[in-house]
């Protein structure tokens, strides 16, 4: 077993604990005992305490675990395609199409939409909102990927088509109602607790897919290491390479932005955390790192949100930052030595 595998090993060892950490604290002081006893089905549990486990922090630690995941795979990968260590998932627009979607459900209709002749209300509504203009945004930019053969002009078409985004939500917002602008705000400030156990199956199956998708690509993201040239020299089509890791990054991050808000920093931080802490590039044990350690930063990053209690919860966009800010600081000095 290589020191690779065996550090993947501990950390996914050590996700059972992170794991165990959020399903103790909230903001109801619930005893450990208890705990326990709900998550295993022993009778004679608290009837309160035990919707709050089973229906508010579980689901909330899976969907921790479901977008940091994502969010880390899919920086892994652009940072590979494009040879650029700053890349992530929102500098494609692709966040920025997820949160246009959303903030037309609330700051346009009302937070209300009409799909197919069904109509959909509340989060529901802003769910499908986001997922269809986090696809929009992708099918722009497959069609972009087509015309431009450029990967740095690819990514400043990506640049420009977010400030658009960005520049109608801000045109939306200025419009809106004081409660469309404050329920947007509050989505776009992030947030593990807004899936429910019913809406958890559907998370869990596109990020499978996604995932699993990107291990596949492990041997041509490899290759591509090398180089653009050495990698066509090798039968590697790098065109059709690049649509497969923007097609799977949309997927990730369309479901992850949609299910969660547009969560800051984990795509960009968390795939350099596991290059550190592995010291290699090899996807082999690359893409298994960043899949962990996305899911213990979101871990973390959820306990360490409910940890005011009763007076409230913090945004996550508050607290990825501080995490994600000063590895990115130190990337760039690195880089720069």
């Amino acid at each position: 077993m290589t020191k690779g595998t065996k550090l993947n090993w501990i950390m996914a060892v050590a996700l059972l604990p992170a794991f165990a950490l959020n399903l103790m604290f909230g903001a109801v002081d619930i005893p450990v005992s208890d705990v326990f006893n709900i998550i295993f089905g022993k009778a004679n549990c608290n009837g309160a305490w035990k919707y709050i486990i089973l229906q508010t922090r579980l689901p909330q630690a899976i969907t921790a675990i479901l977008c940091g995941s994502s969010l880390a795979v899919s920086g892994l990968l652009l940072q590979t395609a494009f040879r650029n260590p700053l890349a992530g998932p929102s500098i494609f627009g692709i966040n920025s199409g997820a949160s246009l979607g959303a903030a037309l459900v609330l700051l346009a209709f009302g937070g209300s939409m009409t799909l197919g002749g069904v109509p959909l209300t509340g989060f529901f509504a802003v769910i499908i909102a986001a997922f269809i203009g986090s696809a929009a945004v992708m099918a722009i930019l497959l069609l972009f990927a087509r015309m431009v053969k450029n990967d740095v002009m690819l990514l400043i078409i990506g640049i420009m088509i977010g400030y658009v985004a960005s520049s109608a939500i801000s045109l939306l917002n200025f419009f809106s109602t004081n409660e469309g602008v404050h329920s947007y705000m509050v989505w776009g400030l992030g947030n593990f607790g807004g899936v429910s156990m019913k809406q958890i199956p559907v998370f869990s199956a596109i990020t499978i897919i996604g995932l699993t998708c990107s291990l596949l690509l492990i041997k041509p993201l490899n290759v591509l290491l090398l180089g653009g040239q050495y990698a066509t020299n090798l039968g590697i089509n790098t065109t059709r390479l690049r649509n497969q890791l923007l097609l799977i990054t949309g997927l990730l991050t369309a479901s992850a932005t949609a299910f969660c808000g547009p969560i800051a920093f984990i795509g960009l931080a968390v795939p350099h955390i596991a290059r550190l802490i592995l010291n290699t590039d090899n996807h082999k044990q690359l893409i298994p790192a960043t899949i962990i350690a996305g899911a213990l930063t979101a871990l973390a990053c959820n306990l360490v949100s409910v940890m005011p209690g009763e007076k409230g919860i913090i945004p996550l966009n508050a607290i990825t930052p501080i995490i994600g800010a000063p590895v990115i600081i130190y990337v760039i000095t690195r880089h720069k030595a």
